[in-house]
């Protein structure tokens, strides 16, 4: 079956992404902020309550957290995340429906999860809504039904992101960084969530969500003595409990830069991160040097890593860095998505980055602008009932001096370039660093072997295993003529196959940024024309038709004509069934056998097309394609899941495509011989 075209989808993808990565206009001198200190009382069970009036607009907030220290789950991991998501489904007193349809008849908002709850709403319902949340949060009703849901939900989750390269590189950065048997390295799995019962998650909620370290912060257009008193009834009742606490042994780096390698076979892309643990308190006084060190080093869209891997050689959209703070242990990470191609490069200039900010002192300019944006947005955000809230609750939380946003500007302005030399030596551990890599091991483990830097190999759990075979001769006597005929065979026969003058496909499909689910058609026919469009609702965001004139695509309502290269590679992509025609071409060949989607394939290259045929079943399991756009090049990969069949043929019903994130198209109807018309191409 042929390879969904990436082209108009690539196209749109592109331009949500870039937009996301604009730099900002430089933020203007920095401003005298005052931030209102809250009124607090503690109740008899120890929640502590903190209320900021504020009359400014007529509206309140509420934001319940509880302050408890990290556990581990062991081999119910996921008791915790159901937990999360059976509160607010339904109370003891109220059933779901009623409960959800009052929230909405007051406009209001309200979410609860395992470590407490939030609400907002106009400041005349504000009684009533401070109700709902005690209800919700102090007496949910954990169901058979909803639990049952819900499990199934978060285990279809896992299974979604089971071939994911960003998901099983995130997971495996947070395994070898923190151990599995740490709060901040165990990951859920099918199989630790199959061993939850609706028991533990009434254990997990009784054991965990007590009023100990709890604080509830009231912002917005009410009165202290109102609030207090509504405070006091509503959440005097709960009984006084304090959580087990549990102490880990602190992480320990690596004692040599070293790469961790994890071979995705599927990968179109390695996700590259660098790692290693940090313990940086928001009371140390390293705490606004690190922040912004971090910043110039891959905080900012004008910082050394992004303007290096992205600005300069154009292998991401995007290259950046995070440092932690807290009461607990945390990690730096500085990370990419970048060609397969190119991974040993970029590796060799995240080095290069990271070297030169811990040798370097950084120029005035760039910390001057630096710091300049970061006040900007600190004041910016001030204002927000959200951000006063956890300003409010830091201070209690991480042992904050009661002026520590009031100093915020001040403490900032007085970062040196000597404290970014310093603390970048201390928190960027270059010689005790992870580099993570999840990609394919074909394509990159030859290169990086050539950087001379230890390599370890890792499966997708992070435990560690022997370095992978990554491509193997393929048996005498298989040609790329008997590959495609026993792919023809598989799928229904030759003479089936050849009867089929079109093929008309309709699914769904979701993509960042998009506020809702996307509709995927394809149409085609035998005679070479084509037509794939994406909507949302009744609008055509972007559609692409190749029919006997030629090829273009439309996107928000804009038409290009497609020529040279792109007009043929279109109309190469316009036949239901490929292999019709490939199978007499005598110039193709196998180059091997590969593993991909867990199994080994045939691999047979075309050009800059890659065909994968699975070897025990005979189907297509994926196929490549290598564009060149604008003096770039970039890799994409379909992958063919769901065999279903059709009026005696089987066709994929799952199309997951990797355009720099894994866009999965879920058929709901496949038609062969109907559905498509001629004003389908016009």
């Amino acid at each position: 079956m042929k390879k969904i075209h990436t082209f108009l989808i690539l196209l749109f993808l592109t331009g949500i992404m870039q937009a996301q990565d604009r730099p900002q206009p430089k933020p203007g001198p920095s401003p005298v902020v005052n931030i209102k200190k809250p009124q607090t009382f503690v109740l008899a069970n120890g929640m502590k309550v903190l209320v900021v009036e504020n009359h400014k607009l007529p509206r309140v907030s509420f934001n319940l957290t509880l302050d408890n220290a990290p556990f581990t789950e062991g081999n119910k991991k996921g008791v915790d995340e159901l937990t999360s998501s059976l509160i607010g489904n339904g109370t003891k007193k109220t059933t779901k429906e009623a409960f959800n349809e009052e929230i909405d008849f007051y406009g209001a908002s309200i979410n609860f999860s395992s470590t407490g709850a939030y609400a907002s709403s106009l400041s005349k319902y504000s009684g009533r809504v401070l109700e709902l949340l005690a209800e919700g949060a102090l007496q949910p009703n954990f169901t058979t039904t909803e639990f049952d849901k819900e499990k199934a939900k978060l285990i279809e989750g896992l299974k979604a992101d089971e071939k994911s390269v960003p998901a099983i590189a995130s997971r495996v950065v947070d395994v070898l960084a923190f151990g599995k048997n740490h709060p901040s390295g165990e990951f859920l799995s099918e199989e630790t969530v199959k061993n939850v019962t609706l028991e533990d998650v009434q254990a997990n909620y009784s054991t965990y969500f007590v009023p100990e370290n709890a604080y509830l912060v009231v912002i917005g257009d009410v009165k202290f003595k109102e609030t207090k008193a509504a405070v006091e009834k509503l959440f005097g009742g709960w009984k006084k409990q304090i959580a087990p606490k549990s102490t880990y042994p602190n992480p320990e780096n690596v004692s040599q830069l070293q790469i961790d390698f994890v071979d995705v076979p599927n990968a179109v892309q390695s996700e590259i991160s660098l790692v290693n643990t940090v313990n940086l308190k928001m009371s140390d006084p390293d705490f606004f040097p690190a922040v912004i060190a971090n910043q110039i080093l891959g905080g900012d869209f004008n910082s050394y890593l992004n303007m290096n891997l992205r600005e300069q050689h154009a292998w991401t959209y995007g290259a950046s860095s995070s440092i932690g703070s807290g009461k607990y242990v945390t990690k730096f990470k500085a990370s990419s998505a970048v060609r397969n191609t190119v991974t040993d490069s970029a590796v060799v200039q995240f080095i290069k980055e990271i070297k030169r900010i811990r040798t370097e002192r950084v120029p005035q300019e760039v910390l001057r602008n630096v710091k300049a944006g970061y006040i900007g947005r600190f004041v910016m955000q001030v204002e927000k009932p959200q951000t006063v809230a956890r300003y409010a609750l830091n201070i209690e939380t991480e042992n904050l001096p009661a002026d520590f946003y009031e100093k915020y500007i001040q403490t900032i302005n007085n970062v040196t370039a000597d404290d970014i030399y310093r603390v970048a030596n201390k928190y960027f551990l270059l010689d005790n660093m992870r580099i993570v890599i999840a990609g394919k091991g074909s394509d990159v483990i030859t290169g990086l072997e050539k950087l001379q830097i230890p390599i370890f190999y890792f499966d997708k759990y992070g435990n560690p295993v022997e370095k992978p075979v990554t491509k193997k001769e393929a048996p005498a006597g298989i040609t790329a003529k008997t590959v495609f005929e026993n792919y023809l065979k598989a799928i229904g026969g030759e003479k089936t196959v050849s009867a089929v003058k079109t093929l008309a496909m309709t699914g769904t499909t979701t993509v960042p940024q998009a506020p809702g689910p996307l509709t995927f058609t394809s149409k085609l026919d035998s005679k070479g024309k084509m037509m794939v469009s994406l909507a949302m609702g009744t609008m055509n965001l972007m559609k692409q038709v190749v029919n006997e004139k030629g090829a273009y695509i439309e996107q928000q309502g804009q038409r290009k004509n497609l020529e040279g290269a792109d007009l043929a590679d279109m109309k190469a992509s316009a036949a239901p069934f490929e292999e019709l025609q490939l199978q007499k071409r005598t110039d193709l060949k196998v180059e091997g056998i590969e593993p991909i989607n867990g199994s080994d394939a045939y691999v047979i290259k075309d050009g800059k097309t890659t065909y994968y045929y699975d070897v025990k079943s005979g189907l297509k399991t994926a196929k490549g394609k290598v564009r060149e756009q604008d003096g770039k090049s970039s890799s994409q990969i379909t992958n063919f899941n769901d065999y279903r069949e059709v009026k005696g043929i089987k066709v994929p019903f799952n199309l997951v495509q990797n355009v720099g994130f894994e866009l999965d198209i879920k058929m709901s109807e496949i038609k062969i011989n109907e559905g498509v018309s001629e004003k389908d191409f016009l």
